[in-house]
């Protein structure tokens, strides 16, 4: 499962947007989140042609320390109407949260206006990516015949994907369009104390004023004592050593364990602990070497019973041969009988 940040557009953004689709003349509208909802920033009317409006109208409306989402129309026309640039604003000034939260909304505004009339879709850092230089740039890099050279394919990857994160033992790294938040030294410690097997369960949480993964508990846990370990009211993240075991033989194999007790958390908490969750676990595995089983995603312990995580550990193959069929013969009046077998051979029964 997954978890989504929740956030919809307001009424004042529906509007806006069926009358730009409509045909009012609206050359752009930008959108902002407030208050969990998406809302209307501002408009202006089309009086030029594009290209003679773009940077006037759009370079004025990119603030240094706060990100938003422009819709700006082009003159040109599909079936569906106008042609418009999606363009979505992240400044490197803004804070971690609020660009996570603009960029896992992104889709959410691109579904409420309609993907159809989107023609194309430029991420913008610095407000150059955003001029209309910076957008014929962007067309011009579409345009560009493959194969790549390796940099440019690696920032092609990224621009599609939208989001990658990467997450060191002690650093933090910021791409385009994602923070991952750092691990705290102590949780550091306790992670390769569980890959030694020093420890047998382990719990992280998000510090959202620091920006930072930190241990939460050590507990020595067992199956019987997870359900209580998962918090109703809060996300974490856990891992657990499964001693179990398997067609005869004794393991000892790391499950993760992501909770979210559903939308009891707030939208933040919700987009942070889903955002921060791949890049722990590929720092666990490829930093630390430990070696997960399987990750798991869960609302309440409840669900964290013996059988539960076997099945998850060793599911069940169903391999379902299927018989071969025999053609149907011709419908109606059959042809005469064709003997297929050597003389002195026995008509095989059907």
């Amino acid at each position: 499962m997954s978890h989504q940040t929740g956030i919809q557009a307001g009424n004042d953004v529906k509007d806006m947007f069926a009358s730009a689709k409509g045909g009012d003349g609206y050359r752009l509208v930008k959108i902002v989140i407030e208050d969990e909802q998406l809302t209307l920033g501002t408009s202006r009317k089309a009086s030029k042609s594009w290209e003679q409006e773009y940077d006037p109208l759009v370079l004025p409306l990119l603030e240094d320390d706060f990100p938003c989402y422009i819709l700006y129309r082009l003159d040109s026309q599909n079936n569906q109407g106008y042609e418009w640039i999606f363009l979505a604003w992240s400044p490197d000034r803004a804070s971690v949260r609020q660009k996570m939260l603009y960029a896992a909304t992104r889709a959410t505004v691109k579904k409420e206006f309609g993907g159809g009339h989107i023609k194309e879709e430029v991420f913008g850092t610095v407000k150059d990516e955003l001029s209309l230089s910076g957008y014929r740039k962007h067309l011009t890099s579409q345009a560009a015949p493959l194969p790549l050279t390796a940099a440019e394919e690696e920032l092609r990857q990224i621009k599609l994907n939208e989001v990658q994160t990467d997450v060191g033992v002690d650093t933090k790294q910021q791409t385009l369009q994602g923070v991952a938040f750092p691990i705290h030294q102590d949780g550091v410690a306790a992670l390769k104390k569980f890959r030694d097997r020093k420890l047998n369960y382990l719990q992280l949480k998000i510090d959202f004023e620091q920006e930072l993964i930190k241990l939460c508990c050590t507990e020595p846990t067992e199956i019987k004592d997870l359900p209580s370990r998962i918090p109703k009211d809060a996300a974490r993240y856990h891992f657990f050593l499964y001693k179990h075991s398997h067609e005869g033989d004794y393991l000892e194999s790391t499950i993760f364990i992501y909770s979210m007790p559903g939308y009891k958390c707030s939208i933040k908490e919700r987009m942070l602990y889903s955002s921060c969750k791949n890049p722990l676990v590929d720092m666990v595995e490829n930093n630390l070497q430990m070696e997960i089983l399987k990750k798991l995603e869960i609302e309440n312990g409840e669900e964290l019973t013996s059988d539960f995580l076997y099945e998850e550990a060793h599911p069940k193959q169903h391999a379902h041969k299927q018989a071969f069929a025999k053609p149907k013969g011709p419908t109606g009046k059959r042809g005469g009988r064709r003997i297929t077998r050597r003389p002195g051979e026995e008509e095989e029964e059907d």
